[in-house]
């Protein structure tokens, strides 16, 4: 098992391994209650860990899978159960699933009560190298993803890597969109990993699986602990997590959320990979590597669906935006992410054009 710290508004740590899950049991001292919230698909080991942790009181509640998950009927539904149980400030909420949950059950803690005790147990990739790290959390709106939220650190998390074996291989690869996003922005060994093997890479029984994954959270980890709350203002901090997030999202609201998150983080970092060299802030080399990274694990580097205006409003009311110019964290080398604050529209609608046209390079 490896262990990595985050230092946030208090110290946690992510634990990374298999067979780890009896690691709850240290983190619960002091609660008198715990309530486990996962979608149905976890109700059987949600029941498994509530008879591990059967020397305090427990309760179960079942949410929607996916996005689904993200409403505010749900988050009303979640303090509707905590107040009949009679949840206090010395009680415990456990996550159990992938990043829907995560974002929603850490929300639930970060405003119950003014905020209780929160572990994450992510099921997924995706979930455990981005969602369940680094405080995050949020439901939806009819607006955009993540509108309303928190930063809001968990107690611990604990990433089972057990789980990663039972996910389908098309949501497995989804996930390492965000790995791959580390790898460009800040540990170029991912990148170096995966380019090695890239048909081993997609599946969790690969023999680099737990180092890119480790060295993915270590990245999220070591990013969120210089700048918490994305207030290093016109510096790269926190907000380089974001790399082809803002485009990714405007995919997302076009497809109305059916499209799996790193599937569109994925075509938002190749967008952005065209807009840095169309602005002359990377070179074309460096292009071609997301091409050829991306669709060799199985990921999409075209996007045709949606006409430019709309995928610029889209992105119009994303959150890194300020005012009415829109914010892009760009690359000018591998491990060198930089902002690109109100780019010409000629320049978007270039890169949207390029990417239309990705399947062309080699």
């Amino acid at each position: 098992m490896k262990s990595i710290q985050v230092t946030a508004e208090h110290v946690y740590q992510v634990f990374v391994g298999r067979d780890i899950l009896s690691e709850v049991s240290h983190h619960i001292d002091g609660a008198s209650r715990i309530a486990v919230i996962h979608p149905q698909s976890m109700q059987a080991v949600a029941g498994k860990l509530r008879q591990d942790l059967a020397s305090v009181e427990s309760i179960s509640i079942e949410v929607p899978d996916a996005e689904n998950a993200k409403t505010s009927a749900v988050l009303e539904f979640c303090w509707m159960a905590l107040g009949k149980a009679g949840f206090t400030r010395n009680d415990i909420i456990i996550s159990l699933g992938g990043g829907a949950t995560t974002d929603l059950a850490g929300f639930v803690a970060a405003t119950w009560l003014r905020g209780i005790k929160v572990i994450h147990i992510p099921t997924t990739l995706l979930a455990m190298v981005d969602a369940a790290v680094g405080g995050k959390t949020g439901i939806n709106t009819s607006e955009g993803k993540n509108l309303v939220g928190a930063i809001y650190s968990p107690s611990a998390v604990i990433c089972d890597m057990n789980f990663l074996d039972s996910q389908t291989r098309d949501d497995y690869i989804g996930g390492l969109a965000e790995v791959i996003k580390c790898g460009f922005i800040r540990d170029e060994k991912i990148l170096d990993l995966i380019e090695s093997d890239m048909l081993g890479a997609q599946s969790s029984g690969w023999v680099h699986a737990p180092e890119v994954i480790a060295r993915a959270i270590q990245v999220k980890a070591d990013v969120v602990g210089t700048d918490l709350r994305e207030t290093l203002g016109t510096s790269a901090g926190r907000e380089i997590l974001n790399y082809g997030h803002t485009f990714g999202h405007a995919v997302e609201r076009l497809e109305n959320y059916s499209w799996r998150h790193g599937n569109a983080v994925s075509v938002g970092m190749m967008f952005v990979a065209h807009l840095s060299q169309l602005a002359g802030r990377l070179d074309q080399e460096t292009v071609e590597r997301h091409h050829r990274v991306l669709s060799g694990v199985g990921l999409p580097v075209t996007y045709n669906r949606g006409t430019f205006n709309q995928l610029h409003d889209a992105m119009r009311i994303d959150k890194k935006s300020r005012g009415s110019k829109l914010r892009f964290i760009v690359l000018e080398q591998v491990g060198k992410p930089a902002i690109l604050e109100g780019p010409d529209a000629a320049l978007l609608i270039a890169a949207h054009a390029k990417l239309g046209q990705a399947e062309d390079h080699a």
